[in-house]
């Protein structure tokens, strides 16, 4: 069995219902802080505190720690591809998905072409 780490495009995309995500749903998924940060933040703006809320606290199980180790790697991989523009939580989330032979699965057309990388739109 194939398991997932979901940037936070791919959380939104879940939450939307997009049907290119339904394969995925069903599997062991993972996401970190920063990207459940992100899609607070995108909820809160886009709907309200309740909608927000409702998403943080249903994909707060999903967290995996973050580890030092995650973080030096992150850092490294975002400056030798720093022409692609990768956020930071993408660059945090992918290397923790690669320490924990996981598929990052992610939107983000800088990943498209990546080891380890689900591209769905």
């Amino acid at each position: 069995m194939v398991s997932y780490f979901l940037d936070t495009y791919a959380l939104i995309e879940i939450i939307k219902g997009n049907s290119h995500y339904k394969n995925i749903s069903s599997e062991k998924l993972y996401t970190s802080l920063f990207n459940l940060y992100e899609l607070y933040y995108a909820l809160l703006r886009d709907h309200n505190e309740e909608i927000a809320k409702k998403y943080f606290f249903q994909f707060k199980d999903l967290l995996l720690p973050i580890k030092d180790s995650y973080v030096f790697s992150a850092s490294s991989f975002k400056l030798k591809d720093k022409k692609l523009n990768m956020s930071y939580a993408d660059c945090l989330g992918y290397c923790m998905a690669l320490g924990n032979n996981l598929k990052f699965v992610t939107g983000d057309k800088a990943f498209k072409n990546i080891a380890e990388v689900v591209y769905l739109k």
